[in-house]
């Protein structure tokens, strides 16, 4: 019964067909399995640089003044620390979070459940239904 509902769509192809369309659908699921794979690696590249770039901005504002002793210049440095880790991290942050939900809704909702059929969009509508129901 399984069988016959996932072949359904393909009755009408002669067994040489069938054979290249399934090498077909298996090459596409093979190539988007590499696609989400880079997906999420340029995801936690963003995710290490955001790490480095705050071991960096630590390390040229905070460090120095930590070793010297100089409270006002700790002082100074701590606003500085913070207003420049404030400002580039948060701006990454956002663009990663940005990119990882357009990521979710394009690349892997598409890959998942859409398949260009042929059959016109027709978006739910809670006014067609009471009309039908009438």
């Amino acid at each position: 019964m399984i069988l016959q509902q996932m072949l359904l769509p393909h009755m009408a192809l002669t067994p040489s067909e069938f054979a290249v369309h399934s090498m077909i659908e298996t090459i596409e699921y093979a190539l988007g399995t590499v696609s989400n794979t880079a997906s999420y690696l340029r995801l936690w590249a963003l995710s290490l640089a955001h790490g480095q770039l705050a071991k960096v901005f630590f390390d040229y504002t905070l460090r120095a003044t930590l070793t010297s002793g100089n409270y006002v210049a700790m002082f100074v440095g701590y606003y500085v620390f913070f207003a420049i880790t404030f400002a580039v991290l948060l701006l990454m942050d956002l663009m990663e979070a940005a990119l990882h939900t357009l990521r979710l809704h394009w690349v892997e909702f598409n890959n998942k459940f859409f398949k260009g059929a042929g059959y016109a969009f027709r978006p739910f509508s809670i006014e067609n239904v009471f009309k039908k129901a009438k």
